[in-house]
Order: C-alpha cells, then sequence, then structure tokens
C-alpha cells in the first residue's frame, strides 16, 4: 500500500481530473459568462466561478476513474489511468474526490451565487453518478441521456453572472447537447471492439456500425440547425453565423465521410475535429459579441425570461 502511495505523482491526480475535458468545460463556461453580461465580467466572478467550476467538474472525473477502473485497464485507450494501474488507490481517489468536491461547491456558493453552485452539484450527481454507475452500462443511449449532465457548463457561466436561468444560457447547453452524440459517437466507431470486449452496450457495439454513423449525420445536422439560433434570436451577429455555418461544413463533410465509409481514419478524424468545432464556436460566439456590442448592434443584454 505504501509503495502505490510513493508511486503516486502530482501528475497522476491531475489526470483523475482529466484536465484537457475541463479545459473545454471551462473555455464553454467562461463564454458563457461573457455572454450573460453587456461589458467585462468582473474579476472575481471570473476567477472564483472558472475555479469552482473546475474543482467541482475534476471531483465528478475522479467517480469516473474509481467507478470505471475495471474497465479502463481493460481498454487500449485507459488502460495506464492512475486508479486502473493501481497508482492511485480508491480511498486515496475518493478523499481527493470529496476534497475538490468540496472546495469547488464552496467556492461557487460563497463568492459566487447559491444557484451556480446548486446546478454543479446536479451536474455532478449527473455524471458522477447516474451516468457513470448506471447510464453507461444500461442503454445504447447513454451519451444522449447523459449528454445533458456535460452540456451545462456554458449555463454555469451564464448563471455566475446573471443569477439567474435565462433563455440565451439554455440555448448554449442545447448546442453542446446536440454536439456531444456526434462527438462521442465518432469515438465509439473507432473504439467499438473494445467496448464490446468490456461490455458496453454503446451504439456500435448494439445497434452496428451504419446505424450509428446514420445517427451522427442526424444529429451534426440538428447541431447545425441549433448552432445558428443564436444569430436568430440576435443573441450573436453575421460574424458568428458566418463562422458557425463554415465549422458546421465542416461537421456536415466528416459525418457525409463517415456515411460513405470509405476512410478508416475518419471516426477519429470526425473525433478530433468535433473537438476543434466546439472550441471555434464558443470563441466565435464570444468575438462576435464583444464585436457586436462595441459598434451598437447585436444584444446588448443578457436575454431574460419573462416572469
Amino acid at each position: 500500500m505504501n509503495e502505490v502511495a510513493v508511486s503516486a505523482t502530482w501528475r497522476d491526480y491531475l489526470e483523475m481530473c482529466k484536465p484537457r475535458v475541463v479545459v473545454l468545460m471551462l473555455l464553454c463556461a467562461v463564454v458563457g459568462m461573457f455572454l450573460a453580461s453587456p461589458g467585462m465580467v468582473p474579476v472575481d466572478t471570473l476567477l472564483f466561478g472558472s475555479l469552482g467550476i473546475a474543482l467541482v467538474a475534476g471531483s465528478a472525473a475522479v467517480v469516473n476513474h474509481v467507478a470505471d477502473q475495471h474497465i479502463d485497464a481493460q481498454m487500449a485507450r485507459t488502460e495506464s489511468r492512475p486508479v486502473a494501474t493501481g497508482r492511485v488507490n480508491n480511498q486515496q481517489a475518493m478523499v481527493f474526490c470529496a476534497i475538490t468536491g468540496v472546495l469547488g461547491m464552496g467556492m461557487l456558493w460563497f463568492f459566487i451565487n447559491p444557484l451556480t453552485a446548486w446546478l454543479n452539484l446536479a451536474s455532478w450527481v449527473g455524471y458522477g453518478l447516474i451516468y457513470t454507475l448506471y447510464l453507461k452500462r444500461a442503454t445504447p443511449q447513454n451519451i444522449v441521456i447523459g449528454g445533458l449532465f456535460g452540456a451545462a457548463p456554458p449555463l454555469f457561466g451564464w448563471t455566475a453572472v446573471t443569477n439567474s436561468v435565462d433563455p440565451g444560457g439554455l440555448l448554449l447547453v442545447l448546442i453542446i447537447f446536440a454536439w456531444t452524440p456526434p462527438h462521442f459517437w465518432a469515438l465509439a466507431l473507432e473504439r467499438k471492439d473494445e467496448y464490446a470486449d468490456v461490455g458496453m452496450p454503446m451504439l456500435p457495439v448494439t445497434h452496428g456500425e451504419a446505424f450509428t454513423r446514420l445517427h451522427i449525420l442526424l444529429y451534426t445536422i440538428l447541431l447545425v440547425i441549433a448552432s445558428v439560433l443564436p444569430f436568430v434570436i440576435a443573441m450573436s451577429g453575421p460574424l458568428y453565423l458566418a463562422g458557425a455555418l463554415a465549422l458546421g461544413a465542416g461537421f456536415l463533410y466528416w459525418a457525409i465521410v463517415l456515411i460513405k465509409n470509405n476512410n478508416a481514419k475518419a471516426p477519429m478524424e470526425t473525433f478530433r475535429y468535433s473537438i476543434i468545432y466546439l472550441g471555434a464556436l464558443f470563441l466565435l460566439m464570444l468575438v462576435d459579441h464583444y464585436l457586436y456590442l462595441g459598434i451598437g448592434v447585436g444584444v446588448t443584454a443578457p436575454l431574460q425570461m419573462t416572469p
């Protein structure tokens, strides 16, 4: 036991937080903050909000490492994870999970607002418990249903500024919700055999590759439609619209390549493009928001729900 404790490094604990995923989540959350603000986001909100959201998200990721350690050990993509290899044991992981989760929740509750803290707790329960412990193993629609929990970061950023759940924040959630299935199903196509070996009911395993490729295309079409809605409701301007359509065309291209099924590298290329797509789309929203705010075009205040 002591040897395992000595062999664990800070990098192992960082890895358990899934930092690359958290960075993408934080980008979306920060964009949500700026889109909800007619001016500059207060520095304390930006700092404590981002750190609190990151800590709660990292805490949920640790639960995923612990719950999936036996599956992770059997898959090439995850076999070197800290808990799967034993570099970090279950007790150490859960203590770390508790510390990061409590710190993040406390930061959001005391320095941001209780609404944002409650929403993060709901997302933690949804991803860390409902998705990881049940949905992931129960249904091939695990990504679709569980995707709602992972789609919430821009709403966290929005509520951190406004202390309210408004249509603009919910629209950002809708975009990530539509993005999640084609993003993960592309990876599932590449890792189909590994998922089958560990008994994970991912869509390519339960319904076949052709069915999955078709649904990637259908969800990509839904994503493109959702992505232009910020312009339709005057939340964003023409710069964003042009960029969203161009990025959407790229996503549709890869979805069609998948349908044709004549490129063995297409699943991973689609997966990689989907990450670039989401980051670029939200950065476009940010640039567009301040460009058109500065010249008097577009939204000058966050959209509010009518009572």
